[in-house]
């Protein structure tokens, strides 16, 4: 929850994807068996954190909603409304910020891809987490910011206050 009266964003980018299947279609990429598990670690990840979205915003390709499926099964309080946002596949910052601000909850979590998720990552934030991988935003990477204004409406680049970064590529 979000008791303050600020903005929190989670960014996430989808857990690893396979490439299996060299003639499917980039967007129906499902995850894979590395993929599936940071997937479920992060959900692990958000619970035991607190960091619980009260809404989710959700790239429609495949990798990207099995990600949040696949977190969405740890011991999380609250069961979000999820919106699929078409717009958010292959989406740069200008568009994912654009979207971001139609949100309405307090807690959003959002999920996309590269390379437009990890620019957007980097240009919220005042000061970028010190973690040398935050720039590649990797699979699974998420990032956790706080923004001081009572709407999403009011979210600008630069202003917001990293809560939290973690990877699970590798781990």
């Amino acid at each position: 929850m979000n008791p303050n009266g600020y903005r929190r964003l989670i960014l996430t980018r989808h857990a690893k994807s396979s490439w299996d299947d060299p003639a499917m279609r980039d967007h129906d990429r499902p995850l894979n068996q590395r993929g599936r598990r940071s997937a479920r670690e992060l959900g692990d990840w958000l619970a035991s954190r607190g960091y619980e979205p009260e809404e989710v915003l959700c790239s429609t390709a495949t990798r990207t909603r099995e990600t949040w499926d696949l977190a969405a099964l740890a011991p999380l309080e609250v069961r979000p409304p999820i919106r699929y946002e078409p717009q958010l596949y292959q989406a740069g910052p200008d568009q994912m910020l654009k979207i971001l601000r139609s949100a309405t909850a307090p807690v959003v979590m959002m999920l996309g891809h590269n390379p437009g998720i990890g620019e957007f990552a980097a240009m919220l934030p005042a000061r970028p987490p010190l973690d040398p991988e935050f720039r590649r935003f990797p699979t699974a990477a998420t990032l956790v910011v706080d923004f001081q204004v009572p709407d999403w409406s009011q979210v600008r680049p630069g202003e917001g206050g990293v809560l939290d970064f973690v990877r699970f590529e590798g781990r």
